[in-house]
């Protein structure tokens, strides 16, 4: 088995396909991760905005919470119906390019890409913020410890679908089991202690207030607490991946995923209330995440501590795993439709789309060391796109049901109306709240990338344009090439070009160039090297021209000549016939210069239409044998 078999595992045949859809088990930990672990940051997003009202904090943190399950529940309700109507996948781009069009399509479609980098970054980096809790001798190393979960996160998604549910089923289950665990057990310390329990380890003593409570306070709150409902659309994006009966199974598994969302929201709200706990600052000395706090007083520091700890830290981690298997099928979605480079629509090895997973990759890694991966310094960046795109979807879903004008329409129509006006709402107080903030940022990268798509399906109208052809073959006026062959040395090398190129053409030149301090070895012995041999096999000598260098250029000169004789020449093609050198170890590529690939990339950027590359690899190590056969 090859390295590379080993860490991304064997191919997968197109006919497999079948054999890596999932069920609501594997859909669980594949599709909701982002949603069940934004309980761990959500709330404490909302809490670190009202650390100012110090005791007071805790206690804004149960209606604002409330606030944001309606409005989880109102875009639940929304996203059944889009995989009803829609169980091809493709979520809110493919919700809105059917039915709005194609401009606000790609708005929805930017807003989410938007949003899927920002969540696999935000995921790491909170999952690494869980670990610096627990063990704050670690925090100097958060960057490192973000950087290396991402390339995990990305090597197991390059894996596949099945093979990532696998992996992420055991940590999604754990975590909900302890979550579930510390919710019902320090429910239960609350009611038996008259709604007053006494921690068992007490959380930091919370600051006085500082501030006054005012709406504007209770807004920016309310925006970083909704950072809780992202990932809601996952499951309407990756519809395709679930096995039949799609729809009904796709529906069941976001269920699941909202209920367990909604139970773990509505508990850590009660239980921060009732122990009075309230947020750290984040990236200083002293932090302790909400849940740590949280874990902490209803249970103490110990074994389970450090389990739910563990927990916690694996699928806030593993949270981006929503990102890598939604973000490259919106990508084919729309490569599909040539806004982005058809290598998004092709599927790798393992029957996911590579480039998509490799992309998110690179973009996730940029924002992680931009910024520092600390949470709560990318939160202000992250709301706005996955509001914006479900404001676009139920948008599209509205005229969805006006076309159908089925049985149900008026009412699915009002369900996603109503989705459709409180997410826009929604848009504009977190964009308002939080555009000081970093959301500004969204603000440009957003209409940036609209401007990129648009650009992208521009040029290929203008190749499908350029290159069409309605006629046949035209096989009339054909004549063989003019055939040039740059020769360094005489070796093995070029004579293998030399040969090739008499089957090509009876009218070849071979190009040589020397410096002022070289002497002209080869032009004193292509008589007897070339021209005997050429003549007595009853074919035409190539001719050698010899290029000075008095600057010591090797490819310039070449170029230079080839340019002069296609202007000489307009009614031929010309064919250059590069020899050159292949090394089979990677590590000998460094130890050859790599003058053929500089050749043939100079050609190639100057757009002839006549010239044509041929390269003539010598393979080291692979030919030796056969050279005898060839001299003779």
């Amino acid at each position: 088995m090859s390295l590379i078999d080993w860490i991304l595992g064997k191919p997968l045949a197109t006919s497999e396909e079948r054999g890596e859809q999932i069920g609501p088990a594997a859909g669980i930990p594949i599709f909701g991760l982002d949603a069940l672990s934004s309980a761990a940051y959500g709330p404490e997003a909302a809490l670190t905005l009202l650390i100012p009202l110090g005791v007071l904090g805790a206690a804004y943190l149960v209606p604002i919470t409330a606030s944001i399950i309606i409005l989880l529940a109102i875009v639940y309700f929304s996203y059944r119906q889009t995989i009803q109507a829609y169980p091809t996948g493709g979520g809110s781009y493919t919700v809105v390019r059917q039915n709005l069009g194609a401009f606000p399509a790609l708005l929805a479609a930017a807003a989410l890409l938007t949003d899927y980098v920002l969540t696999a970054a935000v995921g790491i980096s909170a999952g690494v913020g869980a670990l610096n809790s627990a063990v704050p001798s670690l925090q100097p190393h958060t960057l490192a410890l973000c950087l290396v979960i991402l390339i995990v996160v990305t090597i197991i998604n390059l894996r596949g679908v099945r093979d990532s549910g696998l992996v992420f089923m055991a940590p999604t289950y754990l975590f909900i089991g302890c979550m579930l665990a510390v919710l019902v057990i320090g429910l239960l310390r609350t009611l038996f202690s008259g709604g007053h329990p006494v921690a068992v380890m007490a959380p930091p003593r919370l600051p006085p207030a500082t501030e006054a409570v005012t709406l504007w306070l209770l807004l920016k709150a309310f925006s970083s607490g909704c950072t809780a409902m992202t990932g809601v659309e996952a499951v309407s994006n990756g519809v395709k991946a679930f096995r039949e009966p799609v729809v009904e199974t796709a529906r069941r598994t976001l269920t699941i995923i909202i209920a367990i969302l909604i139970v773990l929201l509505a508990g850590i709200a009660y239980l921060v209330r009732a122990y009075n706990i309230g947020a750290t600052d984040p990236g200083r000395p002293g932090y302790e995440s909400v849940l740590s706090q949280l874990v902490a007083a209803v249970a103490g520091k110990g074994g389970f501590y450090y389990v739910t700890m563990a927990s916690i830290l694996l699928v806030l981690s593993f949270s981006a795993n929503t990102a890598f298997a939604d973000f490259p099928r919106l990508c084919r979605a729309i490569a599909s439709d040539a806004y982005l480079p058809t290598s998004f629509a092709v599927r790798g090895r393992r029957l996911v789309f590579t480039s998509g997973i490799i992309v998110l990759a690179a973009l996730s890694a940029v924002l992680l060391i931009l910024f520092g991966g600390v949470t709560d310094r990318l939160i202000p960046l992250y709301a706005v796109g996955a509001f914006l795109a479900f404001t676009m979807s139920q948008t599209g879903m509205v005229a969805h049901w006006r076309k159908q004008r089925s049985p149900g329409a008026t009412r699915s129509m009002l369900v996603n109306g109503l989705g459709a006006f409180v997410t826009a709402i929604t848009v504009l107080v977190v964009l308002v709240a939080k555009f000081a903030e970093g959301a500004w940022v969204t603000v440009l990268l957003i209409p940036g990338m609209l401007v990129l798509m648009r650009a992208i399906r521009r040029h290929y109208h203008q190749v499908a344009l350029e290159i069409a052809s309605p006629s046949p073959l035209a096989v009339n006026d054909l004549r063989p090439p003019l055939v040039v062959v740059p020769i360094e040395m005489w070796s093995q090398v070029s004579k293998k070009g030399l040969r090739l190129a008499f089957t090509l053409s009876p009218d070849i030149l071979a190009l040589h160039v020397t410096a002022e301090e070289e002497t002209d070895w080869l032009k004193d012995q292509w008589g007897k090297l070339v021209e005997g041999p050429a003549r007595r096999a009853g074919l035409r000598p190539p001719e050698l021209v010899v290029l000075p260098s008095p600057y010591r250029f090797r490819v310039t000169p070449i170029v230079n000549y080839i340019h002069e004789l296609e202007a000489k020449t307009p009614d031929r093609q010309i064919a250059v016939l590069i020899p050159e050198l292949i090394a089979r170890r990677w590590y000998q590529y460094f130890l050859h210069r790599q003058r053929g690939e500089l050749l043939a990339a100079r050609l190639l950027l100057a757009g002839s239409q006549r010239i044509v590359i041929v390269n003539v690899p010598w393979c080291l190590g692979v030919e030796t044998s056969s050279r005898g056969s060839r001299e003779g």
